[in-house]
């Protein structure tokens, strides 16, 4: 949900804030506020923490296909267990990882779920997804456009009477699609959430239930980073905000509408819009995080999700994100026009130097691939988890990467997951 600190925290940044979580984040990319400010957590294990993995790698194929083929390598002559070997090489506790499309699954492991019973990861465990839930509530607003009850164009201030004023913001001057595009200005108020900045205020409010009021509250106690419309800035204000409107709209909350309308449908049976429960249930992967402090990394899993809310506190797997994404992008879930809106897309600068070139939509993320055309997704940071994934424009392509611990103190996990999407995407 944060905006991040250095390489991981400026990953973590639009990771914070782009993933997002950490909330604040989105997947490692971004650079901070539009201000400049580093906000958050650093992701940063030196790479060279990780010992030789343990991981194994599977094949699923599609009915009919022969069981006892091994994986292929991809276009670039790694196979997606080397590459998640290389993501684990640059600092990870844990790594697994997911390559579906039309031939069939992939899965492929690397190290810990559990540094201590020494439970090795395994590819059905669930994690925090922080920020990638952004794409789940963007698609519940524009199933709500379809359907005539939310309009793009709609202010803030006309579903959300007062929520945001003062210090110069004016809720009056921002729409619904500024909102889910990041173009609102609204300061990111997990930058200013010390249970994502540090680890004593991650101690103290771990269990701290949040309303969503309050967190708006937080971030107009700042100024606003530019004029509604007039720049690019990744802020997990914006998804709060639309979950309100979510709930305005329908008389019930965001969690109670992604479940009946992308979780249920699509049967994601590993997949949850928690509350107020602050752990993960089930065979899971445990986060550790030093939030970039000088200090050995802590074991992060418990965490209330209203902390997160609608930015940001949604777990999944690598199987359900995949499922979730492929239906997105195959139409499944959002009519041709709602689907066209949300795949519009602007540029992103924040996001450069973890995913060069890339565009904003609503609530999705468009990436340029080495082999030419781009992919769509929506990376995910929060202390201790780093989510990314990668789905080709017709859905029939998916990639997905959960990586726990601090990664890299250099820009080699953001990379090295890069390199595993855009290899097997380019396949």
């Amino acid at each position: 949900m944060k905006t991040g600190l250095t390489a991981r925290v400026a990953v973590t940044a639009l990771a914070t804030a782009l993933a997002g979580i950490a909330l604040t984040l989105p997947a490692a990319g971004a650079t901070g506020s539009a201000a400049g400010s580093a906000t958050g957590f650093a992701v940063g294990s030196p790479a060279g923490s990780a010992a030789a993995p343990a991981h194994h790698g599977t094949y699923a194929p599609p009915h009919g296909t022969p069981q006892g083929r091994s994986p292929a390598p991809t276009h670039g002559g790694r196979t997606l267990q080397a590459h998640v070997d290389a993501v684990f090489r640059t600092g990870p506790v844990g790594v697994v990882a997911l390559s579906a499309g039309p031939r069939g699954s992939r899965h492929a492991t690397a190290g810990l779920a559990d540094r201590a019973t020494g439970d090795p990861a395994r590819p059905g465990d669930r994690f925090r997804i922080a920020s990638t839930t952004k794409t789940f509530v963007a698609t519940v607003m524009l199933q709500l456009v379809g359907e005539g009850r939310v309009s793009l164009d709609d202010t803030v201030e006309h579903w959300l009477p007062g929520a945001v004023s003062g210090n110069g913001n004016d809720g009056g001057a921002i729409t619904v699609r500024q909102l889910l595009q990041h173009t609102s200005g609204l300061f990111d108020y997990a930058a200013d959430l010390p249970v994502f900045t540090s680890t004593d205020g991650y101690r103290a409010d771990r269990y701290t239930t949040w309303t969503p009021e309050q967190l708006v509250a937080v971030a107009t106690e700042h100024v606003p980073n530019f004029a509604p419309g007039e720049g690019w800035g990744y802020s997990n204000t914006n998804y709060i905000l639309a979950g309100m409107i979510i709930q305005k709209a329908t008389g019930h909350s965001w969690e109670r509408e992604v479940t009946a309308r992308v979780i249920r449908p699509l049967g994601l049976r590993d997949t949850t819009a928690p509350t107020t429960y602050p752990r993960i249930s089930g065979r899971h992967l445990r986060g550790y995080s030093s939030f970039g402090e000088d200090r050995a990394p802590i074991d992060v899993t418990d965490l209330n999700p209203t902390a997160g809310g609608a930015a940001g506190a949604m777990i999944s797997t690598t199987a359900d994100l995949s499922r979730f994404y492929r239906a997105l992008l195959g139409g499944r879930l959002l009519r041709p026009a709602e689907l066209a809106l949300m795949r519009t897309a602007v540029r992103a600068p924040e996001l450069d130097r973890g995913w060069p070139g890339a565009r904003y939509g609503l609530g999705l993320m468009e990436v340029p691939l080495s082999c030419g055309g781009t992919y769509y997704g929506h990376g995910g940071d929060l202390p201790g988890y780093t989510t990314r994934n990668g789905v080709s424009g017709d859905g029939r392509r998916a990639v997905v990467l959960q990586a726990t611990g601090d990664g890299s103190a250099d820009w080699s996990t953001q990379e090295t997951a890069n390199a595993l999407i855009d290899d097997e995407l380019c396949t």
